[in-house]
């Protein structure tokens, strides 16, 4: 890469953070902050994109940690556009990974299990999709959902999947912008299927990898009591970004809201949702999957798949 192709793309970078980023105190110390390193030489020499992408988030991300910010390398070209540049890749990967529905079980037992993977898109990409599978799990009589390989998507899809899981809507958290001004999100009032009855037990399974509008979803059913979390503790983004483009391979991804959630007062930012039952994550469906066969069994001993149940908790050990 030439020195002034270099140069260029980290005083966008820096002059977009200061305008776009959430905390504008903090905008102002990144933005610093990555100028002094540019002066300093740190980008000096730097051979392709992808390397320069690395730095730049490091730098980016040393004031305060936050990890939605960042200057991602990608290897296909970006679109030149002014929307968010990386959308039509987005929806490209809601096609080919079935809107983000890696998998739909039942378990012996008659517990279900939806894992949703890699994302949580957008519904206007993935609705029919994800309702299908919701539709498919409606007769189980407890749900494992597993986001151990989610990174991220939709504030929206998260409330419509919030809105299968409550009899009534609930009110999940109020994003506020860089000025303040707040908007709040609802668990979704409509669905086109049924609802899952509230009083069957839901186990979220969750990772280090576990990113983002995962880790919403997850902490939206973990603080509004309607499901115990399993796995391991996750990444902690909670912060919504935009992305700018700022080479052909290079998009700047700047959080520009934070939520605070209903329940709580707070959010998972920096420190993930921290788990009710903390164990790896490779372990954590077998370990829901106990829990929920126990749970039913506990609840009525004599249940229309009560051998079936006893069975797979035998083989659980």
């Amino acid at each position: 890469m030439r020195q002034d192709e270099i140069t260029e793309i980290v005083e966008r970078s820096a002059k977009l953070v200061a305008e776009h980023y959430v905390f504008p105190d903090q905008a102002e110390r990144i933005a610093a902050h990555l100028g002094d390193r540019l002066r300093a030489g740190r980008y000096a020499d730097v051979a392709d994109p992808a390397t320069l992408g690395a730095l730049v988030t490091e730098d980016l991300q040393s004031v305060n940690r936050d990890l939605h910010l960042r200057l991602k390398h990608h290897a296909e070209p970006l679109a030149d556009v002014d929307d968010d540049p990386a959308d039509a890749q987005f929806a490209r990967l809601a096609e080919t990974t079935m809107g983000g529905v890696a998998r739909v079980q039942r378990l012996a037992g008659n517990v279900g299990l939806l894992a949703i993977a890699p994302a949580l898109f957008p519904p206007q990409l993935s609705g029919d999709a994800v309702t299908a599978a919701l539709r498919l799990l409606g007769t189980t009589d407890a749900l494992l959902l597993d986001l151990r390989g989610n990174h991220g998507g939709s504030p929206d899809m998260v409330a419509l999947i919030c809105g299968w899981f409550f009899a009534e809507p609930v009110h999940l958290h109020t994003m506020y912008d860089r000025a303040g001004t707040g908007r709040q999100y609802w668990s979704a009032a409509h669905l086109p299927v049924p609802r899952y009855d509230p009083n069957k037990p839901v186990y979220v399974l969750t990772s280090g990898k576990t990113f983002s509008g995962g880790e919403e979803l997850a902490y939206d059913l973990q603080q509004l009591g309607r499901a115990t979390v399993v796995g391991e503790g996750t990444g902690g983004g909670a912060h919504p970004r935009v992305g700018f483009r700022a080479h052909p391979h290079l998009e700047l991804t700047v959080p520009v809201a934070r939520p605070v959630h209903a329940a709580s007062g707070t959010n998972w930012e920096g420190c993930g949702v921290a788990p009710d039952v903390e164990v790896p994550a490779e372990g954590a469906r077998d370990v829901a999957y106990k829990m929920a066969l126990e749970a039913l069994l506990a609840a009525d001993p004599q249940r229309r798949t009560a051998d079936e149940a006893r069975e797979a908790v035998a083989a659980l050990g």
